[in-house]
């Protein structure tokens, strides 16, 4: 601060003096303070405290203008300009004029009252007169350059910055008005950029934009005047013929930048560009962009595009249009009632230049940015969309030449037909006409894949959709198409045919497949067509590849809503025609049956098709697929994938029995209890070498709850065919209360899963599944991890499924493996302990009387029940003194 207050009383003294001096020492005395006066500036890290700044301004800015028109008096060009270049280079006799230009450099980023004074000592046109031969007279290389260059860059930058704090001010473009060399700039980049100062193109247009945003109505009213944007035009043409296509495009920018930006103040410039054919000049320009590798045409090729696309909404007046609005509409589309926000489109001219490039040019780059700009003016406003489709039609012309347009631009054009109906809830009928015949003609299958993908989010949006599709004929195209395809899939079964759909084609049935489950979904109508068409059986044959699956499944889970028995009909024989290894077949297939299994009226039908008997076979093709360790084919599958076919299948068959007395007589009747726990029991997990179990003393006893947390929960170690024996345990104990069917399987929380470390894993395709279900012990999780389990120790049971006891009590004897003796009494104990708190009511006591455990323990536990030294004699024999309690005729229990 200090030294800021001895240079303001030094620059008093100057000022107190400066009127007695001559010219000559009053220049001296200037700029022997200006030094100081930098010197101070750097020391004060760029904080400027000087109470006579704005007169400083004045005066310094005053003798640069001097020095200026001093070195430029009376020269030819190449010698003002090597003139200018000495004066203003920091080394070399002529230093003063570096010390003033940097000093105004300054001075000129303070505050406004201070650029005024710089403005109105004359150097706005003074420095324009420098940028207007810097750029038009390249000066000869010498030897010195090397070496001058880099001060050259730094003095370069300082005058070109100087010029943008003076041209964002409207009174400095006024002050250029009293020279010409506005104008003849402009020109000059119009006519000399190939014959220009290599080092100054990109400065002068950045100083050109920035005159250009800061227009008046004085300064158009004087480019107009002069003519400046005709010759501008008309010297273009002729640089797009021989100029490269990205200089072309720089020099044409700078004279798009002039008219687009003085439209809001005057359409005087925009007139007189649209009058010389400037939108011919830049058609001619861009179409000359093809081919351009990414980038060489940027940002100016972007620049003029984007001018382009602002120029739609420069007119006088509103376009009025009526269009004729196709019906069917969505319910929430009124066009009565859009509302504009402004940004509509008034001239149609520029958008025609766009149109124009996209129907003569194939180049990627070029279509993607027209694309963008539609979206764009979309955006602005939704009318825009229909003033332009009801006048110059672009979308649907479009349409017509899409399939010419690389890959990436019919993406984008697709993704642009699915915004009219998602964005501005409008159904383009004449659009949507046009790119179902695309379909229909299938020229390229990339274009009709991504097409159909168009329509297929189109559909999903709205069950409108279904109707529109199948009226336009949309639906049976499709359905004659996939006929086809499964004729081919049918022919080529069991040959090596049949991996040859590939790539796009295989993508495209896949497609067509979601297109027509999409058709179907919520549409009996569209069902019943697909029916009368006779589809079904060449449907069914996509089930086999997992591509098309999940489509296909939707398909026939619409069917169901007709014919329940037909779609039951199809996924138990494909159950049953599935190879014991095509375990994720059998699974698609499952998880779909449940879904159908919600609706009551389903379980008549799956009975009538053998339902039972084909979930139980799934049972019996997967003996010994749970050894420990797993032995043969099933090594390779993963036994957390054989547990969730197990789940599945449980799960299907408790859904069946739900609420149906009809279907549990069935199942209870014909036996079929035994049947599955005879095939749980030969998975493989359970004991089946018939020796007898010799007893032990169990040192600890648990309840079953315990036993679960335990295995799972705990650091304890456990078996894996003894984990596995649990998991079907719990299963079947939740198919006693009727609930495993409500179930999900081995639900985990996901933050815990992720804290798993890779050492944890076994068997890494389940543990990316259901980790939780096999992590190994040593990682404890708590027990709210495995919701599948809830409390097994429930009070008040209800016993949904008796016959599900019965599959327990068969299995207890079975829970056993050499080695583990004692751990395989201990769970026996628990799991007769919790059979024991099943039967605590009398009600439910009844009901297992009724379901034939009294003989289910007898035989099926014999050696247990009959010695009194066996650990699990004595909790069978109250288990059985319960149940007896209630039998109808005691003298048939003893």
């Amino acid at each position: 601060i200090l030294q800021w207050e001895t240079l303001g009383k030094q620059f008093v003294e100057y000022e107190q003096v400066a009127p007695f001096l001559i010219p000559e020492d009053q220049q001296k005395r200037l700029l022997e303070f200006l030094p100081l006066f930098l010197k101070a500036w750097e020391k004060s890290a760029g904080v400027i405290i000087f109470p006579n700044i704005q007169l400083l301004a004045s005066e310094v800015s005053k003798l640069l203008t001097k020095e200026i028109k001093r070195n430029l008096n009376g020269k030819p060009a190449e010698a003002a300009r090597l003139a200018l270049e000495q004066l203003l280079r920091q080394k070399g006799e002529a230093g003063d004029g570096h010390l003033l230009l940097k000093s105004v450099y300054l001075l000129s980023q303070t505050d406004s009252r201070t650029m005024r004074n710089i403005i109105g000592s004359g150097l706005p046109a003074a420095l324009m007169q420098c940028l207007y031969l810097f750029f038009t007279v390249p000066l000869k290389k010498t030897s010195d350059d090397a070496e001058a260059s880099e001060d050259d860059a730094q003095t370069q930058e300082m005058l070109v910055k100087v010029m943008l704090n003076m041209y964002k001010e409207e009174q400095a473009v006024e002050e250029l008005l009293a020279a010409d060399k506005l104008q003849s700039l402009i020109i000059a980049t119009a006519s000399l950029w190939d014959q220009c100062s290599h080092s100054w193109k990109v400065p002068t247009g950045r100083v050109l934009r920035t005159i250009s945003k800061a227009q008046t109505k004085n300064s158009i009213v004087y480019l107009q005047a002069v003519d400046c944007i005709k010759i501008a035009v008309q010297n273009l043409f002729t640089l797009a013929d021989t100029l490269p296509a990205c200089d072309v495009c720089e020099a044409a920018s700078i004279v798009l930048c002039f008219v687009k930006d003085s439209y809001p103040v005057s359409s005087a410039l925009l007139t007189e560009f649209e009058n010389n054919d400037g939108y011919q000049l830049l058609l001619k320009i861009l179409l000359r962009c093809e081919g351009l590798q990414q980038n060489e045409g940027d940002p100016y090729l972007d620049e003029i595009l984007d001018m382009l696309t602002c120029l739609t909404t420069c007119g006088k007046t509103e376009l009025k249009v009526s269009g004729n609005i196709v019906h069917p509409q969505l319910p929430h589309f009124d066009f009565e009632r859009t509302q504009s926000s402004g940004m509509t489109v008034k001239n149609l001219q520029p958008f025609q230049v766009l149109q124009s490039i996209f129907q003569r040019s194939n180049d990627q780059y070029l279509c993607g940015r027209i694309l963008a700009a539609i979206g764009t003016i979309w955006a602005w406003d939704r009318v825009n969309f229909f003033l332009l489709e009801w006048t110059l039609q672009p979308i649907n012309q479009f349409t017509d030449i899409i399939h010419f347009k690389p890959h990436p631009v019919q993406v984008q054009f697709f993704r642009l037909v699915e915004s009219i109906v998602l964005d501005l809830s409008y159904v383009p009928h004449e659009i949507l006409k046009k790119v179902q015949y695309l379909i229909k003609e299938n020229i390229v299958p990339f274009c009709t894949l991504t097409a159909l993908q168009c329509l297929l989010s189109m559909t999903q949006k709205d069950l409108l959709f279904s109707d529109i599709f199948r009226d336009s004929g949309l639906l049976g195209l499709l359905l004659a198409l996939l006929r086809k395809e499964a004729k081919i899939l049918r022919k080529s079964a069991g040959t090596n045919l049949l991996g040859l759909k590939e790539g796009t084609e295989k993508e495209l049935n896949a497609v067509m497949l979601r297109m027509v489950a999409a058709l179907t979904a919520r549409s009996v109508r569209n069902t019943v067509v697909l029916k009368d068409y006779g589809m079904v059986p060449y449907i069914k044959i996509f089930l086999d590849d997992e591509c098309y699956r999940s489509a296909t499944l939707s398909i026939l889970e619409q069917l169901s809503v007709i014919n329940y028995e037909e779609y039951m009909s199809i996924i138990i024989g494909a159950l049953c025609s599935s190879t014991q290894w095509e375990l994720h077949l059998k699974l698609d297939l499952l998880k779909s049956l449940l879904r159908i299994l919600e609706s009551p009226k389903s379980h008549s039908a799956f009975r009538t098709c053998s339902g039972f008997n084909g979930l139980l076979s799934l049972l019996s093709d997967m003996e010994g697929a749970l050894q420990d360790p797993p032995s043969g084919q099933w090594t390779a599958v993963g036994q957390n994938c054989i547990l969730e076919l197990v789940f599945y299948t449980l799960q299907g068959i408790t859904a069946a029995l739900h609420l149906d007395p009809v279907n549990s007589n069935f199942f209870q009747r014909n036996g079929l209890f035994e049947k599955m726990a005879e095939d749980l029991g030969s998975l493989g997990c359970f004991w089946t070498q018939g020796e007898r179990q010799i007893p032990v003393r169990l040192e600890k006893k648990r309840t079953f709850a315990e036993f679960l947390d335990a295995a799972f929960c705990s650091s304890e170690l456990f078996p894996v065919w003894l984990k596995n024996c649990i998991w079907i345990l719990n299963f079947l104990d939740r198919m006693v209360k009727g609930t495993l069917h409500q179930e999900s399987f081995f639900k985990q929380r996901k933050t815990e899963v992720g804290e798993e470390s890779r050492d944890d894993q076994e068997a890494p395709q389940a543990q990316e599944e259901h980790p939780v279900a096999f992590k190994r012990p040593g990682n404890k999780l708590p027990a709210s991890a495995y919701v599948l389990w809830g409390s097994p120790e429930e009070k008040d049971c209800t016993i949904v499924h008796p016959g599900a006891v019965c599959v327990m009590v068969r299995l207890l004897p079975k829970l056993y493996k050499e080695g583990h003796a004692q751990l395989s009494q201990e769970i026996q104990c628990a799991l007769v302990d919790h059979i024991q708190s099943m039967v605590k009511s009398e009600k439910s006591r009844q009901v297992m009387c009724e379901s034939g455990l009294l003989s289910t323990i007898i035989t099926s536990c014999q050696d247990a029940f009959c010695n009194d030294r066996h650990p699990l004699h004595l909790p069978l024999t109250r288990v059985f003194e319960k149940l007896a309690s209630q039998a109808i005729e005691p003298h048939v229990l003893r």
